[in-house]
């Protein structure tokens, strides 16, 4: 009789998982990672940086869930995302497991290999119709959603006391360009070219209105996932469109037949375009990641894509979000995310209301506009809100706080044609006044 329990139970434990992992497979992992550290021979390489992150993501993702209130804001990522930050800043991670994972996603570009996986996992499975119909409308929400967000971001930061300068240049301006290496970078060197204030110091001073909208905008959509819950006509869980005679079955929850040739090919087709990207970055000084995005657009929408990519799109899409995800969130959060740069704003209450503001008029902005325009309004919230998020980063952390990772194509039109909008005019306009 012992024997018959104790073999259940055994079934039981085997049965649990943390993430998708077995908890005995999870727990191998944690005891060859004690001893990796302990004895100061963790490998710096991309196996030990998978490790790490895959260690810590799915342990934190699961602390995240089961936090009340937290989890129903986006919690898995927030904790996933910026306790790894705080960590780091209390010295509270091994030495060695910060320098690995820090290394493995400063030389790797990891981010970019994710961004094309899932833009091209997503467009190629994607209905036709509705990324035909969406994307000209994203793109008006988008102006609309700038012009009120600069219009509100900066008459709130007047009406705290900011001067409108400072209010729109160095606080509203930032959020809305696009991240930090293509939106507060090249906006700092444009501004030290018109002030007299050296370069470093305009981006040290810019980069925590960046990194706070970012936070604000992971909140918002999870605020906006749990309202989807709640009115289930305000959203397509994945889709901007209703539409009836096609749909995603890995968007709708439905099982897919998962086809390893066909995912490699499509996998092999992300990575050609990035390539071609690079090579065309080369030459016009046109970012890879919108290269990559175009060209698989363009494709769909003119009906080029194979069955067999679109098929294994749907794989390589499910396998992307659910595999690579989390890890990657521990990784930004280690790697990319200062947190001292996150925490200097807090002493700042007119500035922390100004990024609020700005964030909050930018959501409510696409979820009406949307609305009027016939799109799901939970979902095209959730995509235009990356435009104050942090790049390619804050997009990540967005997109799975809203548990919409399928809208990364339309986040990236957001996150790069907004910024470069912003960063265009916002630099126009200082060499005018100035």
């Amino acid at each position: 009789m012992k024997q018959t329990e104790t073999k259940t139970l055994v079934q039981k434990i085997a049965q649990l998982k943390i993430g998708f992992i077995p908890l005995p497979i999870y727990l191998l992992l944690v005891a060859v990672y004690f001893l990796l550290t302990l004895g100061k021979i963790m490998p710096n390489d991309m196996l030990g940086a998978l490790g790490i992150m895959t260690l810590f993501s799915f342990i934190l993702e699961e602390i995240g869930k089961h936090i009340p209130v937290l989890n129903s804001l986006g919690g898995k990522v927030l904790v996933v995302t910026f306790l790894p930050s705080y960590l780091v800043y209390k010295s509270w991670l091994p030495e060695s497991s910060i320098k690995t994972v820090t290394d493995f996603m400063s030389n790797n570009n990891f981010l970019n290999f994710f961004i094309a996986l899932l833009i091209v996992g997503s467009i190629c499975s994607m209905n036709r119709k509705t990324l035909i119909k969406a994307s000209s409308r994203i793109i008006l929400i988008l102006i609309i959603c700038d012009i009120v967000g600069a219009l509100v971001g900066t008459g709130v930061g007047m009406l705290l006391g900011l001067p409108a300068w400072q209010a729109y240049f160095f606080v509203v301006a930032p959020i809305m360009a696009g991240g930090v290496g293509e939106g507060a970078l090249p906006l700092s060197i444009g501004y030290a070219g018109f002030i007299a204030t050296k370069q470093p110091d305009v981006f040290a001073s810019i980069l925590p209105c960046v990194m706070l909208g970012s936070l604000i905008a992971v909140i918002c959509a999870g605020i906006l996932r749990k309202l989807g819950e709640m009115k289930p006509e305000l959203t397509g869980n994945g889709r901007l469109i209703d539409e009836d005679d096609e749909h995603l079955d890995n968007l709708k929850g439905a099982k897919v037949d998962v086809d390893i040739e066909k995912m490699l090919i499509t996998g092999v087709l992300a990575i050609a375009l990035y390539l071609f990207g690079v090579w065309v970055n080369s030459t016009i000084h046109l970012p890879a990641p919108i290269v990559l995005l175009v060209a698989v657009m363009g494709a769909k929408m003119l009906g080029w894509i194979p069955n067999d990519i679109q098929n294994g799109g749907n794989s390589l899409y499910t396998l992307t979000v659910k595999g690579i995800t989390p890890p990657l969130l521990f990784g930004v959060g280690v790697a990319m995310t200062p947190w001292k740069s996150l925490v200097t704003v807090f002493t700042h209450v007119p500035m922390i209301l100004t990024i609020f503001a700005t964030v909050v008029a930018i959501v409510l902005t696409a979820f009406i506009t949307s609305k009027i325009l016939g799109l799901y309004p939970v979902d095209t919230a959730i995509a235009v809100s990356c435009c104050s998020g942090q790049g390619g980063t804050g997009a990540l952390a967005i997109l799975a706080a809203g548990d919409r990772m399928s809208l990364m194509p339309f986040a990236q039109v957001a996150v790069r044609l907004g910024g470069a909008m912003t960063v265009t005019f916002a630099i126009f306009l200082m060499g005018i006044l100035t």
